[in-house]
């Protein structure tokens, strides 16, 4: 099993920014890939940003440009900085570790919150 557990949400105003992390522990070898996903009450959990163990990444295209996902591999963290906040990225952020498509593991979440 892996634990997940996500820092750093809260509440921004439209233009500013936050930072995101997420600490694995467990058995954390073999996680392939980390990131995250973001959820709206009523709507389909989203990719956010991924990134590999080797530095590959993958993001959704409403926030390229804004967002940057890291990893540090010897901390087994993985941040997300995400810059020029908009309203509409206020979601509960959940941070998640997969090993393989089907061996995948999910944080509690974090509330971020961006006021207009």
């Amino acid at each position: 099993q892996v634990q997940l557990v996500e820092s750093g949400g809260g509440l921004a105003q439209a233009g500013g920014s936050l930072r995101l992390s997420c600490a694995a522990s467990g058995s954390i070898f073999s996680i392939a890939a980390m990131g995250w996903h973001r959820q709206v009450p009523g709507k389909q959990r989203e990719l956010v940003a991924i990134i590999t163990r080797s530095g590959l990444t993958n993001y959704a295209d409403s926030v390229k440009g804004r967002f940057t996902v890291s990893r540090d591999n010897g901390r087994n963290t993985v941040y997300l900085q995400m810059n020029s906040l908009k309203p509409e990225d206020t979601a509960v952020y959940y941070c998640v570790a997969a090993k393989g498509s089907a061996d995948i593991y999910w944080g509690q979440g974090t509330q971020v919150t961006v006021s207009s």
